[in-house]
């Protein structure tokens, strides 16, 4: 984190400070204040939140990160680049084709692309995702599958054996997903190990693999690989991606879409 041109906002601002405690494993409050331009009570009371809702733990002088988890959890994935996941999201409601089934995993950046599906004829859903179930059940005309599975309470998803063993059971044309990394290099990247063998299951269970990432995944990598890059059909970003690193993935055989 660089010292700021300018105050930034609460939500923004915890999640810099988040960032922060996570990327570099503590934080004093006073060189956090520095770096955001911004007072210690400010920061102290971010710090307080932030525990509150379990995501760090204050310590003497600062704050230390509660998990070692390096994703972050749904809420501040929720308003980070909500922009670019909404046009995102629409770019990617335009592939489905009428009369088809999908899979749809969970994920902030998928969920933008529900608000288009009611104008599908004929669509079948699959998901693992409970937010992604609950969304689109006012879609009367959209029928759901949902895979089942162990819940995972952290992100309302269903995962293990009874997850892929469901897969099984349906021809699916579409596969949309979202990443914490997406590299042209290595592919599509995780971070929570347990989830590794039911997200590489999902996300090869049809021919055509679209995933929807804002500008921030590209190049990030976690520490779960998933599926390689050539696994990948299209890439959906937002037009603050680098165009260097979508050259590498066109070069990769990636079709590429900038909203």
């Amino acid at each position: 984190m660089s010292p700021a041109t300018e105050p930034l906002l609460g939500p923004k601002r915890q999640r810099e400070l988040l960032n922060h405690i996570r990327t570099y494993g503590t934080g004093s409050v006073n060189e956090m204040a520095r770096l955001l331009g911004v007072s210690t009570s400010t920061v102290r009371r971010d710090l307080n939140e932030l525990q509150d809702r379990g995501l760090i733990e204050r310590v003497h002088g600062g704050a230390a990160p509660l998990t070692e988890d390096v994703e972050p959890i749904r809420p501040l994935r929720e308003i980070a680049f909500a922009d670019e996941k909404r046009r995102i999201g629409a770019a990617a409601a335009a592939h489905i084709r009428d009369h088809s089934t999908i899979l749809i995993l969970g994920g902030t950046t998928t969920e933008a692309m529900l608000p288009s599906l009611g104008t599908v004829q004929g669509l079948t859903v699959l998901t693992n995702s409970l937010p992604v179930v609950n969304r689109i059940s006012q879609y009367s005309e959209v029928s759901i599958i949902v895979l089942g599975g162990l819940l995972r309470r952290q992100e309302m998803s269903l995962l293990g054996h009874l997850t892929i063993a469901g897969l099984d059971e349906f021809g699916i044309d579409q596969v949309f997903s979202g990443a914490f990394g997406i590299d042209p290099d290595i592919g599509v990247t995780g971070t929570n190990l347990s989830e590794t063998q039911t997200d590489r299951s999902l996300a090869s269970s049809a021919r055509e693999l679209i995933m929807l990432a804002d500008h921030s995944k590209l190049a990030q990598r976690g520490p779960a690989r998933l599926v390689p890059t050539s696994a990948i059909s299209t890439l959906i970003t937002d037009d603050a991606a680098d165009p260097e690193l979508l050259e590498r993935f066109r070069g990769a055989g990636v079709n590429v879409e900038t909203c």
